[in-house]
């Protein structure tokens, strides 16, 4: 998958529409469309609008497949491609209880 094709992906994963994400970062809706389409690059103020607006990292959207802590802590996983929403429960589940038991042992 190519950055546009992410791009696009976690767009409609947020299920948020075009014109609305275009607003939100203070960018035209035909410059979104390229940028989904694959016509044009995002520079790099955009580019970090658009992360924080889908809370992905800039590592997911450029080159995907990538996990990363965000500035807040979170952990962020990408390589999630195949796994049904009870997986991926159950991923988030398995993490709770890794922290806590980190709690536990202090």
């Amino acid at each position: 998958m190519e950055f546009h094709e992410r791009l696009k992906a976690v767009r409609e994963k947020k299920d948020i529409k075009q014109k609305d994400a275009a607003a939100k970062i203070g960018i035209k809706n035909n410059t979104l469309s390229s940028y989904e389409s694959g016509d044009r690059k995002p520079d790099y103020d955009t580019l970090i609008k658009l992360a924080d607006l889908y809370e992905v990292s800039i590592e997911y959207l450029l080159r995907g497949k990538e996990s990363t802590i965000n500035e807040k802590g979170n952990l962020y996983f990408f390589d999630m491609e195949g796994l049904t929403e009870e997986e991926i429960e159950d991923i988030k589940r398995h993490i709770e209880y890794v922290k806590w038991k980190a709690q536990q042992e202090k």
